[in-house]
């Protein structure tokens, strides 16, 4: 881990009197960004690169959204909205859930943000106190606690593995609070790195236990819609206190639009707009009058799907014939997590001269786990077959 030398053991002040970073900021770097910075400048000088390091679908964002996107501008207002999100937005995303889970939903508990990210911070922020610990899987996605550091909350990473499926079980959880009180943990089904699904059951259980002991419950859902096999549950049909988050970037291919949204128990919308409202305002008015045509897009999304379906079934019938193995069930998302503990005890180093002599992309496991992460890679399959194609081929060559 890289830490800031001896400006860590100064005074809180002297950051600023000396012109350096705040201690806060010394968090790890996040290394599927770090890769895709370097892919774009060996693109820049001519390369061919196949991208499989970033979570970003291959597919542009439906028909409907982008019309609604150039009928906002034909309008020729864009402006501030309601921090929360425009009304209609909101009562859309409360739709969803009785049309997808069967859940109702009050408009009024649900918050719009600037993609997902904002949502986890809005949520550490406005349930959280400094200090507080935090439990998740490891691996888990590592925004979680690098935004937890920079809000001075404290990660509490879980191993898990293949005897528990890979997902933080009950089990887990208490065992953690009795060693030292936990505030909160955060569990996300389908997961990244891995793509494991926790199973309804198991998260009625998680819910279930997280009340008993007093812990808020924070469940990331940002995949779902991405299940190939089982089935996502949403947190809400166990509980309304458990906050949820949730975004238009992965089965809507909307990345770049930036524009996720939270379902937060009712005491804490007031608050939550509070902070909302000077961290950023609102989100993109474009943005979201774009997002609101998304639902209405099933058979164009559910084609992007099926070829997910189709890279991720290549992918699990070529990759362990190359070595890389131990790999997580891939109920859902769109990544392949695998060990390359015959090649290298370093997958960042491992991920460099990937990316440099073969010409692929993709995140090395120390970025979703700080222990056990050295010996693991994170691919992923979101991008067209052709593409998923040559990245294969490229491996096995280069592997070979």
């Amino acid at each position: 881990m890289w830490r800031a030398h001896d400006a860590r053991r100064k005074p809180a002040s002297s950051a600023a009197a000396s012109g350096g970073a705040s201690r806060r900021s010394a968090v790890e770097p996040f290394l599927a960004m770090d890769v895709l910075a370097a892919a774009a400048k060996l693109e820049a000088a001519g390369r061919s690169i196949v991208h499989m390091e970033v979570g970003q679908p291959g597919a542009p964002a439906p028909k409907a959204v982008l019309e609604a996107a150039r009928a906002g501008l034909h309008d020729g207002r864009l402006g501030y909205t309601e921090a929360l999100g425009i009304g209609a937005l909101r009562q859309r995303i409360a739709r969803h859930y009785g049309e997808a889970y069967g859940v109702d939903v009050a408009p009024e508990r649900v918050v719009v943000t600037t993609g997902s990210s904002a949502g986890f911070s809005l949520a550490f922020l406005g349930a959280f106190d400094a200090g507080a610990r935090i439990a998740m899987a490891a691996p888990a996605y590592p925004a979680y606690r690098n935004i937890l550091a920079v809000l001075g909350l404290e990660a509490v990473e879980i191993p898990v593995g293949p005897e528990t499926r890979w997902v933080l079980t009950a089990e887990h959880l208490r065992a953690a609070h009795a060693r030292r009180p936990l505030d909160g943990v955060l569990i996300a089904s389908p997961a990244n790195p891995t793509g494991t699904l926790t199973r309804p059951e198991d998260l009625q259980a998680l819910i279930e236990t997280a009340a008993e002991l007093g812990i808020r419950f924070i469940s990331d859902e940002i995949y779902h819609g991405l299940v190939f096999e089982g089935r996502a549950e949403t947190a809400l049909a166990f509980s309304q206190e458990a906050f949820v988050i949730n975004s238009f970037s992965k089965y809507y291919c909307m990345t770049g639009w930036r524009v996720g949204w939270m379902v937060v128990p009712e005491a804490m919308v007031r608050p939550l707009e509070r902070i909302a409202q000077s961290l950023y305002i609102s989100v993109p008015e474009l943005s979201q009058r774009a997002a609101l045509a998304a639902f209405d897009c099933g058979e164009e999304l559910e084609a992007v799907k099926e070829g997910y379906r189709r890279n991720r079934e290549l992918m699990l019938q070529r990759m362990p014939a190359m070595g890389l193995e131990e790999i997580p069930p891939v109920d859902g998302a769109f990544y392949l997590y695998a060990s390359v503990a015959r090649f290298t005890n370093d997958s960042t180093a491992f991920a460099g001269r990937m990316l440099e002599e073969a010409g692929i992309a993709a995140t090395p496991g120390a970025d979703f786990d700080r222990e056990r992460g050295h010996t693991t890679m994170r691919f992923s399959f979101a991008g067209a077959q052709e593409a998923i194609t040559e990245g294969l081929d490229r491996l096995q060559r280069w592997l070979a």
